[in-house]
């Protein structure tokens, strides 16, 4: 069964959300630099092949905290991710996306991204 959060549960999740997607985004960026280096055929600082296939692995560690929660993600780069939820009758998803410091934004299902909104009561 689906989880579906309020915006407290959801909310209430957001240090773990945000300590999760801080490491994340940090072991994105070494796995792109290194992928670079090695493209490139120069050394680097972050290592080689062992080091990659590591970060790879944590990557995946820390993508599938999130769907262990409830929360769907809907991007990689830049990092984003969704909560089902509902606003009276209508299912809705909170939308948190990276650089966002605070869980703000939600959207109808059939709007995407482009239609995200605040949430009520949200400045």
């Amino acid at each position: 069964m689906e989880q579906i959060f309020t915006v407290e549960q959801a909310r209430d999740l957001m240090p773990a959300v945000l300590a999760r997607a801080g490491e994340l985004v940090a072991a994105r960026a070494d796995l792109a630099e290194l992928q670079a280096d090695r493209r490139r055929g120069r050394p680097s600082a972050l290592g080689g092949l062992p080091e990659a296939k590591g970060l790879e692995a944590r990557l995946g560690e820390l993508l599938g905290w999130f769907p262990e929660q409830g929360i769907e993600v809907k991007g990689f780069a830049p990092l984003l991710l969704d909560f089902p939820a509902t606003f009276g009758d209508e299912p809705v998803l909170l939308c948190w996306l990276e650089g966002d410091t605070e869980l703000g934004w939600y959207h109808r299902l059939d709007c995407g991204f482009p239609g995200r909104r605040p949430i009520p009561g949200t400045v």
